[in-house]
């Protein structure tokens, strides 16, 4: 009981202290989409990961060539014949593996490609965000697109579009473009 009570005093004192504190909110992927850096970015992630896929598919094209060759020579070949050429195949699938899991997997070329090429872009989106709310005197800024979960949230204190104005961002630009598209 003493437990719960200084808990819910607690929460009292967090709540009390929380209402002196100006709190906002950025939808991030709403200013990721808005800047132009984040196409380019996009295109060259896409770019490079496509070279990536098709490497991946050579490799297994050539698995599936040395499965069928084998499948049309097996009656002509002895049985140490046809155990190296299915320990070939296995060494050919364990390296198709191991290159799917370096260039995919966690941690991988890809993931390193798009921290790569997302740093500088999420550093400008990061410091224009620091600005705007220290212009604005925010005290707490949460992101509406991460993992936080907001149920609901008062548009008034979305500062999204003042990020994009600390940016530089021209919105004209982006609804020409969209109709350019259409």
């Amino acid at each position: 009981m003493l437990k719960c009570l200084k808990i819910v005093f607690f929460l009292l004192m967090l709540a009390s202290a929380a209402q002196a504190q100006k709190i906002g909110f950025v939808d991030s992927e709403y200013i990721l989409n808005k800047h132009p850096d984040y196409k380019i970015v996009q295109e060259e992630l896409k770019k490079q990961a496509a070279a990536w896929k098709k490497e991946a598919q050579n490799l297994e094209n050539k698995i599936k060539e040395m499965y069928s060759a084998l499948k049309a020579e097996e009656v002509l070949l002895t049985e140490d014949m046809y155990k190296e050429r299915m320990e070939a195949i296995r060494q050919k699938e364990k390296a198709a593996s191991n290159y799917n899991t370096r260039v995919f997997g966690i941690n991988g070329e890809y993931y390193q490609k798009q921290d790569e090429l997302m740093k500088p872009l999420q550093s400008k989106i990061f410091d224009a965000i620091d600005r705007v709310s220290k212009r604005n005197g925010i005290a707490i800024m949460f992101d509406k697109a991460a993992d936080l979960s907001m149920i609901y949230t008062d548009p008034v204190h979305d500062y999204s579009d003042f990020v994009i104005e600390e940016l530089g961002i021209d919105e004209s630009l982006e609804t020409e473009e969209a109709k350019q598209d259409q």
